[in-house]
C-alpha cells in the first residue's frame, strides 16, 4: 500500500492542481480577453486619436501650404507690380529724355543752320571788308602814285622853268649913287 500512497497523493494533488489550474486558466483567459479588448479599445482610441491628430496635422499642413502659397503669390504679385512700376518709370524717363533729345536735336539743327548762315554772312562780310581794304590800299597806292607823278611833273616844270629865260629876272643896272 505504501506504493499506492505515492500515486494517490501525487494524483490527488495533480487533480487539485488541475482544478485550480483550469479555473485560474479560465479566469486568466477571461482577463486576457478583457485585457485584449481593452488593448484593442485603447489601440482603437489611439488609432482614432492618431487619425484625428494626423487629420489636424494634414489640415494644418494644408492651411500652412495655402498660406505659404498665398504669401508666395502675394510676394510674386508685389515683385511683378514693383517690376512693372520700375519698368514704367524707366519707360517714362526714357520717353521724357527721348523727347528732350528730339527737342535738343531740333534746336541743335536750327542752331547749326543759323551758325552756318552766320558763318556765310561772316565770310561775306570778311570778303567785303577785304575787298574794301583792297580798294583802300589801291586808293592809297593810286594817291601815292599821283603824288609822285605830281612831284615829278612839278620837278620837270621847275627844271624847265629854271632853264627857261622867261622865268629869269632881267638884270637891271642901277647907277651908282654918289
Amino acid at each position: 500500500m505504501k506504493k499506492w500512497m505515492y500515486v494517490i497523493s501525487v494524483g490527488s494533488m495533480l487533480a487539485i492542481f488541475l482544478v485550480f489550474f483550469l479555473s485560474e486558466t479560465k479566469k486568466h483567459e477571461e482577463k486576457e480577453r478583457q485585457r485584449a479588448i481593452e488593448v484593442a479599445a485603447r489601440k482603437k482610441a489611439d488609432d482614432e486619436r492618431k487619425a484625428e491628430i494626423e487629420a489636424k496635422a494634414r489640415q494644418d499642413a494644408e492651411k500652412r501650404a495655402a498660406q505659404r502659397a498665398a504669401e508666395e503669390a502675394k510676394k510674386e504679385a508685389d515683385r511683378v507690380a514693383k517690376w512693372e512700376a520700375v519698368g514704367r518709370e524707366i519707360q517714362e524717363a526714357t520717353d521724357k529724355y527721348n523727347a528732350e533729345a528730339d527737342r535738343s536735336a531740333k534746336k541743335s539743327a536750327e542752331l547749326e543752320i543759323k551758325l552756318s548762315s552766320l558763318r556765310a554772312e561772316k565770310e561775306k562780310l570778311n570778303r567785303e571788308a577785304f575787298d574794301l581794304a583792297k580798294l583802300v590800299e589801291q586808293g592809297k597806292i593810286n594817291r601815292r602814285n599821283a603824288e609822285l607823278e605830281i612831284q615829278r611833273a612839278t620837278e620837270i616844270v621847275s627844271r624847265r622853268a629854271a632853264q627857261s629865260s622867261l622865268t629869269r629876272l632881267p638884270v637891271v643896272v642901277t647907277p651908282p649913287s654918289s
